[in-house]
């Protein structure tokens, strides 16, 4: 399930509506118009929303609890990350993510910060 801020509301009722109609099996040429019509106008609030942000909207985006974190995107990137833990003199610090990966056919030390969750 999506999780809307407030100001993101148009783009929510936009939301709901485009899965109303794509939840039918079979659309009529006149369903299929309101559909693209919706998903066109979806577009357009997108951009005109996120133009104008407000710096506290700027923090709420980037506190967002579905944003991507470091290791989501490591993932993705490559499945075959080994993770490193410590520093072989004191401690392990569980808000920095580093290890060794490969990305295609190159090797890749990654190092990110995951914290929050």
């Amino acid at each position: 399930m999506s999780f809307y801020l407030d100001f993101e509301e148009p783009i929510r009722s936009h939301d709901e509506a485009i899965s109303v109609l794509k939840a039918e099996s079979t659309l009529t040429v006149q369903q299929t118009e309101s559909l693209k019509r919706l998903e066109d106008k979806r577009e357009k609030d997108i951009k005109s929303i996120y133009v104008k942000l407000t710096d506290w909207q700027k923090v709420q985006l980037a506190r967002h609890p579905q944003r991507p974190y470091t290791l989501d995107y490591i993932q993705n990137w490559c499945p075959d990350f080994i993770e490193l833990h410590g520093d072989r003199n004191f401690h392990d610090d569980p808000a920095v993510i580093a290890g060794i990966g490969k990305i295609d056919s190159l090797s890749f030390a990654i190092i990110g910060q995951q914290k929050g969750r």
